[in-house]
């Protein structure tokens, strides 16, 4: 009883280590939130740095010491990848692409470094809005998003229990 209570707690502590991939399914020229939020839940704003990159490098969008920094964001994002800064403190860093392209589809990193967290999102680009207005039967990704964000609840209520 007392080891596989033990293995319990020690699986517990790795599991929250580890970060869970997020898919989530859009369509070009529409939008979507890319989620990324942090278990610890009351944040100093002079003390929130996060780190979004697509593809490894590229800067989707910096948030420096609760502000915003897009001056070396990459020239693709400008003006299409927004975050909610009156959630920051709350630990919600995630964002808003708009007008997507085909070129926005692939993996997303945000990295939280004042907690050294970090969460991968795979944008799965699906058709057009038009094509998917137009084939009511098809699955337009919703279902995929509403399924992502609750694993992200369900991995925030692990890391909050531990």
């Amino acid at each position: 009883m007392k080891f596989s209570c033990c293995f319990i707690c020690v699986f517990t502590v790795l599991i929250n280590k580890v970060c869970l991939e997020v898919t989530i399914v859009a369509v070009t020229g529409g939008s979507v939130i890319l989620p990324c939020s942090s278990a610890k839940h009351s944040h100093e704003l002079q003390d929130i740095n996060v780190h979004w990159r697509h593809s490894g490098s590229t800067i989707v969008y910096d948030i420096t010491k609760g502000k915003d920094l897009i001056a070396k964001q990459d020239q693709r994002f400008k003006n299409r990848a927004e975050t909610f800064p009156d959630e920051y403190v709350r630990g919600n860093f995630s964002i808003r692409l708009i007008n997507l392209t085909d070129a926005d589809a692939g993996k997303y990193i945000c990295y939280i470094t004042h907690s050294d967290e970090w969460e991968i999102v795979q944008l799965i680009i699906n058709g057009t809005k038009s094509t998917v207005q137009e084939d009511q039967g098809t699955d337009t990704g919703a279902g995929s998003v509403r399924t992502s964000l609750f694993w992200t609840d369900v991995r925030r209520a692990q890391l909050t229990s531990a």
